[in-house]
């Protein structure tokens, strides 16, 4: 195909595309040499499929500087990491706070247990989609349980303070869950600087990962429940539920395969740095916008200042 045949791609809040060359390679070489199910058997496939996981676990962990890895668990989507959090905090009775730009992957949730007797602010964004921090400190109450907060919108492309937020919710005892499905991999995220709580990610993103992977990091000392319950592949021998991380809550036989693809992805990254492919979106974010404001009866929502936006017009 020549170049000028070449489609422009312009859907990556839906999903990236293309993916890095290594991405497929790993997906080649994961169904060569490491089909089996990790943790089930003690033959060669199991145990190399076992350190894909781990690979894995270990390049996500680097890449947002999480010390221990156990602490962040695999999951199908962020959706499912979400979920994982919002259910497992709160019970009727309870107060959540979020804010009017949040994903479905949210607010469905936290309307649900809404109607289950389940208190819920949703604390409104600006036109442009920007917070004051401020209107945050102003709806936490006594039974606030949990703070929900995306870190870049998929609608504006808004770019939110996560770590003022967690501040916020952290000198009140309240645990912060920030959605960095728009984020993760195009803006720097560092979960220790930023002294955060909880943070899902998706791997189809800016991870440069397949469909079918995602992430959750939970700080030491957040104790969650699981969402659902089953093997391991580990303590077999038990038919309770391990307690400890990251099998208590990775249930079910991993997508080993998207994990393959994820690491790959993550090692680009790792290469290249984020903060390159940040400061290369911020560049066609102002191409754009520039562009834009030429065309007649375009109007580009979202803040005027670069430093206010993530690669989301």
């Amino acid at each position: 195909m020549h170049p000028e045949e070449m489609p422009i791609y312009f859907d990556n809040a839906a999903t990236s595309w293309p993916k890095p060359p290594g991405v497929r390679h790993a997906l080649d070489r994961y169904f060569g040499e490491a089909g089996g199910n990790p943790g089930r058997a003690g033959h060669r496939m199991s145990i190399t499929a076992a350190q894909v996981v781990e690979e894995a676990r270990d390049r996500l962990s680097e890449l947002l500087n999480v010390d221990d890895p156990a602490r962040l668990v695999f999951t199908k989507n962020v959706t499912e990491a979400l979920n994982i959090v919002i259910y497992a905090l709160l019970r009727p009775g309870d107060h959540a706070v979020t804010t009017s730009m949040e994903h479905n992957s949210v607010m469905r949730p936290l309307r649900h247990l809404e109607s289950e007797g389940v208190e819920l602010t949703v604390v409104l964004c600006a036109p442009d989609g920007t917070l004051d921090p401020a209107e945050i400190e102003s709806a936490m109450r006594p039974n606030t349980r949990l703070l929900a907060t995306i870190h870049g919108s998929n609608v504006t492309g808004t770019s939110l303070p996560v770590d003022v937020l967690t501040a916020i919710a952290r000198e009140r005892g309240v645990p912060c869950v920030v959605d960095a499905a728009q984020t993760a991999g195009s803006l720097p995220i560092d979960v220790a600087a930023m002294d955060l709580d909880l943070l899902a990610c998706t791997g189809h993103k800016s991870l440069l990962g397949p469909t079918g992977t995602g992430a959750l990091y939970v700080r030491e000392g957040i104790d969650l429940k699981p969402l659902m319950r089953g093997g391991t592949g580990s303590r077999s021998d038990l038919d309770v539920q391990p307690e400890f991380m990251p099998d208590l809550l990775e249930s079910g036989t991993l997508n080993v395969a998207g994990l393959a693809g994820l690491a790959a992805g993550v090692q680009y990254l790792l290469d290249v740095g984020v903060d390159s492919v940040a400061a290369h979106e911020q560049a066609l974010v102002a191409r754009f916008l520039a562009g834009a404001a030429e065309i007649e009866g375009v109007r580009v929502y979202g803040p005027d200042a670069l430093e206010q936006r993530c690669g989301v017009l």
